[in-house]
C-alpha cells in the first residue's frame, strides 16, 4: 500500500508532509518530536479534530473499515482494563479465541484471569492476539517492545515476525529503536521535522546511511558500525 500523501497542520504551520510505501514491513523510525508518532494517529484517526489532516492513500483494502486495520500500542499494562478478565475483553468466539492464544504461544488458561495477574511479555502478548482476531491486512505497531524487558523484547519481535509470515499482513513499526527496526522490517523511512530524509531497504541503509541523521540514529544504537564513505 502506499501512503501517497500524508499532511498534518495545525494553526497553520505544518507538522507532517510525508509519503511513503508499505510493500512487507516498514519501520518509520525518528527521534521524539519527529512526527512518527502523529503519523500513526493519523492514519488511525486519533487525532484531535483541532489538526487538519491530509490523507492520499493507495491500497488493495479499506484503510478504515474497522477489520482491515490493527493497532498494537506501546504499554500492554495500560491496554487492557485491569478489572475485566481478559476473556471478557475478547470480541470473538471461545474457539477462536483459545486458537489466538495458543497462535502467540499462551495458555488458554490465562483467558480466565484479570491483566494484573500477568507479566508484561503475557499481556503484549494477548494485545497481539486481540488486534489480529479480525486477520488484519496491516498490523500498526507503537513500539511495543518498549516497556518490556530485553530478553522479554527478543521473544516479542521474533513472534511477531514468524504471525507476519504465517498471516500474510504488513506491518507498520513506530520505534526510535534502530536495533528493533532493523530486527523486525526489512524497509525503512527515517523521520525527521515531519519530514522524510532517507527510505529505502533496511540492509542498504544500515550499511550505507546517507544523512547525518540517520547516521547519528544507528550510531546511537551501534557504535561498532562502520559506513562506507
Amino acid at each position: 500500500m502506499k501512503i501517497k500523501r500524508l499532511k498534518i497542520e495545525y494553526q497553520n504551520q505544518t507538522l507532517v508532509d510525508i509519503a511513503f510505501t508499505i510493500a512487507h514491513s516498514l519501520a518509520l523510525v525518528g527521534q521524539s518530536g519527529s512526527g512518527k508518532s502523529l503519523t500513526l494517529k493519523a492514519l488511525l484517526k486519533m487525532l484531535p479534530e483541532q489538526m487538519r489532516v491530509d490523507l492520499e492513500i493507495q491500497s488493495d483494502f479499506e484503510l478504515h473499515n474497522g477489520t482491515s486495520v490493527a493497532y498494537v500500542p506501546q504499554n500492554p499494562f495500560t491496554a487492557l482494563s485491569p478489572l475485566t478478565t481478559v476473556k471478557e475483553q475478547f470480541f470473538v468466539s471461545d474457539a477462536r479465541m483459545r486458537a489466538l492464544m495458543q497462535r502467540v504461544d499462551l495458555s488458554a488458561g490465562l483467558l480466565h484471569r484479570y491483566p494484573p495477574e500477568l507479566s508484561g511479555g503475557q499481556l503484549q502478548r494477548v494485545v497481539l492476539a486481540m488486534a489480529l482476531s479480525f486477520e488484519p491486512k496491516l498490523l500498526m505497531l507503537d513500539e511495543p517492545t518498549t516497556a518490556l524487558d530485553p530478553q522479554t523484547r527478543l521473544l516479542i519481535m521474533a513472534l511477531l515476525k514468524k504471525l507476519q509470515a504465517e498471516m500474510g499482513f504488513k506491518m507498520l513499526f513506530v520505534t526510535h529503536d534502530m536495533n528493533a527496526a532493523e530486527t523486525l522490517c526489512n524497509e525503512i523511512c527515517i523521520i525527521k521535522s515531519g519530514n522524510i530524509v532517507e527510505t529505502g531497504l533496511m540492509k542498504d541503509i544500515i550499511a550505507a546511511p546517507q544523512s547525518a541523521y540517520t547516521k547519528l540514529l544507528i550510531e546511537a544504537n551501534f557504535s561498532h558500525r562502520n559506513f562506507r564513505e
